[in-house]
């Protein structure tokens, strides 16, 4: 055994419990939230499952706009993009998509990724990077893929309190008003479902004169005219300099992408090592997407069932005394502060009642704000909504899960969860 197999073998075996063991399911398409799991049950090899934990929040991934728009396209050009870009050539899918995204967020550009995490870490190490002492401040809880496209710019980064604008504040006035500054936060967050205090974060990058970049992965095509995300609902889609996006989410395919000022998403282009060294996405892929950000631009029957869902679920959990993190958007993150509990819950809600719920544990969170990050969905009916919620007040019940916190304390909440 080599001295690596070795050294792998002894940390994974450290992890114990800990250790990340993913289920096999298989979508069904046509009747999704609807599942197949294997080996859920005894003496099943498949069993059918309630998913409660997508991130398809709108069921796009099955809509039948963007399923036919993906086998015209596999009909017409093929399983594969044949490379990068920059080598095989720009397919005009692409070009359609971006062009479609940059209106949607009315800016004069955007620009396609192969996924939301190589977006941010590609266009984060090129914005930070190339200009000479750029400051980078950047919220507590930014995703993992957002810290290391920082990390990899090597420029310098200062840490503000989650959605802590006072801090953020403090921070600009300390540092010199003439050198570059980046301010990189998330419009929702994901593992506690709040909202950036947006309007504020814009007036204090006016003051500082601040370029400012909005993660909206977990917004776009769900809140916002059009789907446009957090910052076009709250009337500031013009106010932040670079919004990133997916369509791994809301617009229920794959990709990630930018839209902004044209020579920021020009120089990302030329300069981005993941854009300019990954294979571009299958044509059939973009055409789903294009077919997709289409649809919600012209469509809120999507959105108004999710929302509808998520209100629900939130009024019922409230009822029977089940703390969820945040009432601001339609992620209803369930606050459990134990990570055998947390497992012990999900198990349960899966093997007894069928019903597949995430637990989120460290490092997503931090030890000690584990939870059950619930994802209510477009395709979700109100009796599936009220089936769940009285399956997870059972198991509630079955296992005293009562956190430390009560519902009304949102903020000591979201002090325990996330993690820069």
């Amino acid at each position: 055994m080599s001295q690596h197999t070795e050294f792998f073998a002894r940390e994974l075996a450290e992890l114990g419990n800990g250790r990340r063991d993913f289920m096999e399911i298989g979508r069904r398409a046509g009747r999704f939230p609807r599942a197949f799991a294997r080996a859920v049950r005894p003496g099943r090899t498949m069993t059918e499952i309630n998913v409660w934990c997508s991130n398809d929040y709108l069921g796009m991934g099955q809509h039948p706009v963007v399923v036919e728009a993906m086998k015209r396209a596999i009909d017409e050009f093929g399983a594969g993009s044949g490379g990068s870009r920059n080598i095989s050539g720009t397919h005009h899918l692409h070009v359609l998509l971006e062009k479609e995204l940059a209106a949607l967020h009315g800016k004069d550009a955007a620009l396609l990724f192969s996924s939301g995490y190589a977006a941010n870490d590609g266009v984060l190490t090129v914005l930070a990077g190339r200009m000479d002492d750029c400051l980078v401040l950047s919220d507590e809880l930014n995703h993992a893929s957002i810290i290391d496209g920082i990390r990899h710019s090597g420029s310098e980064k200062l840490i503000f309190r989650h959605n802590d604008t006072a801090h953020l504040e403090e921070l600009l006035a300390a540092s010199d008003p003439d050198r570059p500054k980046l301010i990189v936060v998330e419009s929702l967050y994901s593992m506690t479902g709040d909202t950036a205090p947006l309007a504020e974060i814009a007036a204090i990058s006016r003051r500082h004169r601040a370029t400012t970049y909005l993660d909206e992965v977990h917004a776009v095509g769900i809140y916002g005219p059009q789907g446009a995300g957090v910052a076009a609902r709250d009337g500031l889609g013009d106010d932040f300099t670079l919004v990133m996006g997916t369509l791994g989410k809301g617009f229920g395919t794959a990709g990630g992408y930018i839209a902004g000022p044209a020579p920021l998403v020009d120089a990302v282009k030329n300069f981005s090592r993941p854009f300019i060294f990954t294979t571009s996405l299958p044509p059939a892929v973009a055409a789903g997407a294009l077919a997709a950000v289409r649809h919600l631009r012209g469509s809120d029957r999507e959105r108004t069932r999710l929302h509808a869902n998520a209100r629900i679920l939130k009024r019922l959990l409230t009822e029977r005394g089940i703390p969820y993190a945040s009432a601001d958007s339609h992620i209803v993150s369930v606050v459990v502060g134990d990570d055998a509990t947390c497992k012990e819950a999900a198990d349960r809600l899966l093997h007894g009642h069928g019903s597949y719920v995430q637990a989120i544990n460290a490092p997503s969170v931090r030890t000690g704000a584990e939870v059950l990050r619930i994802a209510p969905s477009a395709v979700h009916t109100e009796a599936d909504v009220a089936e769940f919620a009285a399956a997870l007040s059972t198991v509630w019940d079955e296992l005293d899960a009562v956190p430390a916190v009560s519902p009304p304390n949102r903020e000591a909440v979201q002090g325990r969860l996330g993690g820069s």
